[in-house]
């Protein structure tokens, strides 16, 4: 089964995990800080809860990727 980006969980649970906003925002949080990328971090929490929330939803079903808005 392939990975997706929620830490390394199948794509069917990230989806179901991306289709609730607060889970979607706390993952979403918690994965750039494991990757180390705290600016990317910092930006999701003031920016992201609905719209970093709805883009998260549409990429994690097409592209089986969540949104990457800074790679720092």
């Amino acid at each position: 089964m392939a990975k997706s980006d929620y830490f390394g969980l199948s794509w069917i649970v990230s989806v179901i995990l991306a289709i609730i906003p607060v889970t979607s925002w706390i993952c979403g949080i918690i994965t750039r800080l494991s990757e180390g990328k705290i600016v990317a971090a910092i930006l999701r929490i003031f920016l992201g809860f609905w719209i970093v929330w709805l883009l998260d939803l549409i990429l994690m079903i097409v592209s089986k990727h969540i949104l990457k808005i800074l790679n720092i």
